[in-house]
């Protein structure tokens, strides 16, 4: 460890082609390219690794361009930037690699104080697919949609309080980083753009359903989702991984007196494409990012607390004050659908920085506000 070398690629340090460990820090979309440029000039007997969102091109990159006796140890870190990586998961991909030089690498990432999930590339995109791809879509539809209905919606007391916050604040959050941040997970990954694909018609078949005043179909739909999800997965009797009284404290405005009753078409249809694509949520714990924990949080104290199940089922039907950014919502999910499937990242990062730039003014304080939401809730989850 003494003398070992590393090197980052892609952080200002190219062409680092004598270090003993190097380290592709690219966009999914460019590791081909990169690799390709950089890989066949890499020391003998070097280990090499990256820290793309989807490993079946990086690994692809690494087969095609580098030389055979080159070791290959990939990692990712399953959180955003500014969150304290201390007991994050820390996945730790030993493709190609002896004993001694996986050792080394994870002596490494030691000092990231992460918790280490050892994986295989294709179990890595299977998971990161499960826990990451919808909560993105579903997120980045919210923004598309306020944005589209010309709302800041923390200024609306119905987006105030409770599981709003989480609404707004992480939606906040995904709009403030850099969009190839999510594009090469969803386009890349061919098991995230069947989910979001899902996503989209979950939510589609829902708003139907809500338009046409179909109540008894909904409520068997939605109920039936919830059973498989959450009962299936043994969580009757177990504590709500996190209450509407804890998030109260993390509003962007004013909280209301009264709150505004909520369909959560969003939460129904996340619920919804988990039933239809048979994944259960609390299987990939270990390695979900905070993101997913919050989302999945509110989600379960949703469908869990049968009340205010029923209170969403009768808003949908009887209630229109959410109608039109349903809409809005249901056009866009079905568009970033669209977008992942073309594999078009021209067209997802000009949609991303259009809605980014509406939205940027109140990007520094919504960091600060989640930035503390996520340190308090997810030592709860």
């Amino acid at each position: 460890m003494d003398q070992i070398i590393i090197g980052i690629i892609g952080m200002g340090l190219m062409g680092k082609i004598s270090s003993d460990y190097i380290i592709y820090s690219v966009e999914a979309e460019a590791i081909d390219k990169v690799v390709a440029q950089y890989g066949r000039a890499t020391k003998k007997h070097a280990i090499v690794g990256g820290q793309t969102s989807c490993k079946a091109p990086e690994v692809a990159a690494f087969e095609r361009h580098l030389p055979s006796d080159v070791e290959i140890v990939s990692c990712h870190s399953l959180h955003g930037p500014n969150v304290d990586p201390k007991d994050q998961p820390l996945v730790i991909i030993r493709h190609r690699a002896s004993q001694e030089s996986y050792d080394l690498v994870r002596k490494v990432l030691l000092c990231f104080g992460s918790k280490m999930v050892v994986l295989t590339a294709e179990d890595h995109d299977r998971i990161t697919a499960d826990t990451q791809a919808v909560t993105h879509a579903a997120f980045l539809s919210m923004g598309t949609a306020w944005r589209a209905n010309n709302q800041f919606p923390w200024e609306l007391t119905r987006y105030v309080g409770g599981i709003e916050n989480v609404k707004c604040n992480i939606t906040l959050r995904i709009y403030s980083n850099k969009w190839h941040v999510y594009a090469g997970l969803a386009i890349l990954n061919p098991s995230a753009r069947k989910q979001i694909r899902q996503y989209a018609e979950s939510v589609t078949d829902l708003y139907k359903l809500m338009l046409g005043g179909h109540k008894r179909e909904l409520e068997k739909r939605i109920k039936t989702a919830g059973r498989v999800v959450f009962d299936a997965a043994g969580r009757e009797g177990e504590p709500l991984m996190l209450s509407d009284e804890a998030l109260d404290q993390f509003s962007l405005g004013k909280v209301p007196k009264e709150r505004t009753p909520n369909n959560h078409l969003s939460l129904l249809a996340m619920v919804d494409c988990w039933w239809k694509l048979r994944i259960v949520p609390y299987d990939h714990m270990i390695c979900s990012t905070p993101l997913f924990r919050l989302w999945l949080g509110v989600t379960e104290y949703l469908f869990r607390n049968p009340a205010l199940l029923d209170e969403s089922i009768n808003t949908a039907i009887e209630d229109h004050t959410f109608r039109s950014d349903d809409l809005e919502f249901t056009f866009a999910a079905r568009g970033w659908s669209d977008c992942v499937s073309f594999g078009d990242f021209s067209s997802y990062r000009d949609r991303f920085e259009q809605i980014q730039s509406y939205f940027a003014p109140r990007f520094p304080e919504a960091t600060r506000v989640g930035n503390e939401m996520i340190r308090v809730l997810v030592e709860k989850t």
